[in-house]
């Protein structure tokens, strides 16, 4: 065996030493490195496990915020131990380690009351991405396309770290109501325990990371155009999903006021003309935009 393979199969007997949940030094046993027996301490070990729990925790804790108050500090600890045993991080950057919580919190039958959480994670795990994300290139002048180009060859360009969730529960007033006080928390609880469900957009608004529900006809036209829809068909869906939900909410739906907003808040970049009819895409083609449908019911 030559040192390279040497090192490989030293480096990984102790992550698995690491991770494991028994606090047994035998895990990592005798090894030789150039020449010198050297053998891991149980007090050697047991400071490498400590470390990476805490190392968990913070990292977690870092990306959850909200997670993390709404389990408490008592319960979150321990689950992100277990999180950190059962998914360990496979990239050195620990910012990019928790994205499979949601799932996670899912599949854990102690939290089957609370089925909410994992929507709640995936908003917060968007919102740490976005933070990170890089940065979208507004270029103002392409707008001209929209008044100059037929609406069936050009699509609108969308901002860093967009993404849809169709959550059966109020999340996004949740997440919101923990980092912004806005709403109340009384006020996320109450549509809670009514059984509301929102609409969810993340994206980022300059350097700010930001997350608000959404109406039934914004939803559909975000949608369409992440799918790389022409404008003429994503604002076609926009219409028809308001329509469908609520009919009086079509007849209010403002294309002009909706972009002009979106502009100032950094979700709209741009236009773009499309080089040829786009077909419609079963995932997003933006590189920075997810959709998650997460309830099959309608969304106001």
């Amino acid at each position: 065996m030559n040192a390279i393979d040497r090192l490989a199969r030293e480096q990984q007997a102790l992550l698995h030493a690491v991770l494991d949940e028994r606090d047994d030094s035998s895990l990592w046993p005798h090894v030789r490195r150039d020449g010198v027996d050297a053998t891991l301490s149980r007090r050697g070990l047991q400071a490498y496990q400590a470390n990476g729990l805490a190392l968990a925790e913070r990292a977690l804790g870092a990306a959850y915020p909200v997670l993390a108050q709404l389990i408490g500090g008592e319960s979150f600890a321990p689950l992100a131990r277990h999180f950190w045993r059962r998914h360990p991080p496979c990239r050195g950057d620990m910012a990019c380690w928790g994205d499979g919580l949601a799932g996670f919190l899912e599949a854990s039958s102690q939290l089957a009351d609370e089925p909410y959480l994992g929507d709640v994670a995936r908003i917060e795990w968007a919102l740490h991405r976005a933070a990170a994300a890089a940065d979208a290139q507004a270029d103002p002048h392409s707008f001209a396309l929209l008044s100059s180009a037929d609406p069936t060859e050009v699509t609108l360009t969308l901002g860093t770290g967009v993404l849809l969730l169709a959550s059966a529960y109020p999340v996004a007033s949740i997440v919101n109501a923990h980092l912004l006080d806005e709403p109340a928390l009384a006020d996320a609880a109450a549509l809670l325990h009514a059984g509301a469900a929102e609409s969810v957009l993340v994206w980022r608004q300059g350097f700010r990371p930001r997350v608000r529900a959404v109406t039934a006809a914004e939803y559909a036209l975000l949608a369409a155009l992440q799918a790389g829809s022409t404008l003429d068909t994503a604002l076609d869906d926009a219409l028809t999903r308001a329509a469908a939900v609520a009919p009086d909410t079509a007849a209010a739906f403002s294309f002009e006021h909706w972009l002009g907003r979106a502009v100032r808040d950094g979700l709209v970049t741009g236009a773009r003309r499309l080089a040829h009819s786009p077909v419609q895409a079963s995932r997003p083609s933006e590189p920075n935009a997810f959709i998650f449908h997460n309830n099959p019911g309608e969304h106001q």
